[in-house]
């Protein structure tokens, strides 16, 4: 049984932004970073993860978010994390994702 999950994306102007589900795992992560390519791939120089419903990010929705990141920077597009929780912005503090996205 295939229950594909999409990804609800906004776009405006030169800006996507890229709904994540509330669990960031390989799944679902994956699912995220290659709706964040299609976005780049289109020409947006802005992506946006909106992490407003997602609870829980494991190690492997880690990695993922930086393969984003990396695509991104290699388009001249810059990646922006909004609506973020405590938890999650100390997870990515402490693992130096701050150091290359901006969070709002």
């Amino acid at each position: 049984m295939d229950t594909e999950y999409k990804i609800p994306v906004q776009t405006s102007g030169e800006t996507a932004t890229v709904y994540a589900s509330d669990y960031l795992n390989k799944l679902s992560g994956e699912k995220i970073e290659r709706e964040c390519r299609r976005q780049i791939d289109a020409g947006y120089k802005t992506i946006v993860v909106n992490f407003g419903e997602t609870e829980i990010v494991n190690s492997i929705g880690v990695s993922i978010l930086l393969g984003v990141i990396d695509a991104a920077s290699g388009a001249g597009a810059k990646v922006v994390f909004s609506d973020v929780n405590e938890d999650t912005i100390e997870l990515f503090e402490m693992l130096g994702l701050t150091n290359h996205v901006r969070v709002n």
